[in-house]
């Protein structure tokens, strides 16, 4: 049986400290806390329907507002993620995902390149889901996209409830990261790309 691909990573700053541990190769089990209630559902998404286990704790300064913690836990998020990878040796790399909620539809599409980019093509109803400004959810999954190195588009066709939008983007980033970073038996050590690394361009 294949080592399980783990990561740990800790972030520490004079906003946030937060500490990330993940299993790729888990079963989508999920110990979560930002202090941010409708973030931390969010990433219990995200690890059950991805399969990637993942134990998240963040204390930040939500008495300013929830701008640095949202940030800085995908930021974390991302780096275990791309951490766990290694050398993405024998990865699915690409990924997508359609995903309906409702009255809701929502595509993610990703490569698990090495290479970040990032296009968001979401709008909510309303600025708010609880206390959480909506224009976050743009920030969270552009600080995963660069920290875990991921070409990443996000676009929600259609749909009315902010909440569904929401919670559809990130199922659907589950879905599409569950096939990225699965190992093909086909090319188990093979990384897959014809410049024999996955990267930028030198």
């Amino acid at each position: 049986m294949a080592a399980q691909r783990c990561a740990r990573v800790e972030r520490n700053t004079k906003e946030t400290q937060i500490s990330v541990e993940v299993n790729l190769d888990g079963e989508g089990n999920y110990q979560v806390s930002t202090g941010i209630g409708f973030l931390d559902h969010m990433l219990e998404q995200l690890s059950r329907h991805s399969l990637i286990d993942i134990n998240l704790q963040a204390k930040g300064d939500l008495h300013i507002d929830f701008h640095h913690t949202t940030e800085d836990s995908a930021l974390a998020l991302g780096k275990a993620i791309s951490d766990a990878m290694g050398d993405r040796a024998g990865i699915g790399r690409y990924g997508s995902a359609l995903i309906p909620m409702d009255e809701t539809l929502t595509r993610v599409v990703l490569d698990a390149s090495n290479r970040p980019y990032f296009i968001w093509q979401v709008d909510f109803p309303i600025p708010k889901v609880g206390e959480m400004d909506t224009e976050l959810f743009k920030e969270w999954f552009q600080a995963l996209s660069q920290s875990a190195g991921l070409t990443l588009h996000v676009e929600n066709i259609y749909g009315a409830n902010s909440h569904h939008i929401i919670e559809s983007c990130f199922k659907g980033l589950a879905r599409a990261l569950r096939q990225a970073v699965e190992i093909d038996p086909r090319k188990a050590g093979a990384v897959p790309s014809t410049k024999g690394v996955l990267g930028g361009s030198m």
